[in-house]
């Protein structure tokens, strides 16, 4: 007599390439490891990516037509967007292609920062504000926006930068007056206070991403009274969402 018949695992994508979303791939591995067939997208911008179980394709998908194509192609069950804070973009594209193919989604949210009562912070809607308010709250900027919004600070030339990257950038950075350091998150309060001092910054530009990672340099500026310029976070795509791993575990064990 035949046994009972085995489940087929879930197809999941995850749409990855932050610290919570290699979290999340672990967990899947661990917690699910008979239960989810796991593919986590990389969009490719960083050359060492960190490692992550399971099934990983590094690229864009064409739009949302070309995310849901391959939904439907790769016969994806769940999506989970796990992107960073201010990848928009990608996660108008899954909220599209997943309304389109029918797939549920999960959107893994990282827990803002929570402004404190001795922040300095200079709230700006976008890039272009922090660039065109820079020069008058320093001349010695640390700049942690990432590589791609690099560029918007070409025209200040009468600030020297500190540039913190994951790795070295493929061409020259457009800056006048910079500095480059290399490092991945987390970061620890003593490495951001020496990092403060031993550049002699006067000024901290960062975007509003939240998570653990990278707070303590909130904190070091904090303790030292330094101006923050920070831009401010998009809203989130509509949709269910959750903050936490255990979470996001727990909606694939209910089936989305």
């Amino acid at each position: 007599m035949p046994g009972p018949r085995r489940r087929k695992p879930s197809r999941v994508l995850l749409l990855g390439g932050t610290g919570e979303a290699a979290a999340l791939a672990r967990a899947i591995r661990e917690a699910l490891p008979d239960g989810v067939a796991l593919t986590t997208s990389l969009a490719g911008r960083t050359t060492r990516p960190v490692p992550v179980p399971g099934d990983v394709r590094i690229g864009g998908f064409g739009g949302a037509a070309g995310l849901e194509r391959y939904l439907r192609d790769h016969a994806i069950d769940r999506v989970i967007d796990a992107t960073h804070p201010f990848a928009a973009q990608i996660s108008a594209h899954a909220r599209e292609a997943c309304d389109a193919a029918g797939v549920p989604r999960l959107m893994l949210l990282r827990p803002p920062w929570r402004h404190h009562p001795l922040d300095r912070w200079i709230e700006v809607s976008n890039i272009a504000g922090a660039a065109a308010v820079v020069g008058k709250l320093g001349r010695r900027a640390w700049l942690t926006v990432g590589a791609s919004d690099i560029d918007a600070f070409a025209g200040v030339t009468d600030v020297r930068f500190l540039v913190r990257m994951i790795s070295p950038p493929p061409r020259p950075l457009p800056l006048k007056l910079h500095e480059l350091v290399l490092g991945r998150g987390p970061f620890s309060l003593a490495e951001e206070r020496h990092l403060l001092h031993l550049h002699a910054i006067e000024v901290l530009v960062c975007k509003a991403s939240g998570g653990a990672a990278t707070e303590a340099k909130l904190t070091a500026a904090r303790e030292i009274s330094l101006p923050v310029i920070m831009v401010r976070r998009p809203p989130p795509e509509r949709g269910q969402s959750v903050e936490t791993i255990d979470a996001a575990l727990a909606w694939l064990r209910r089936g989305g």
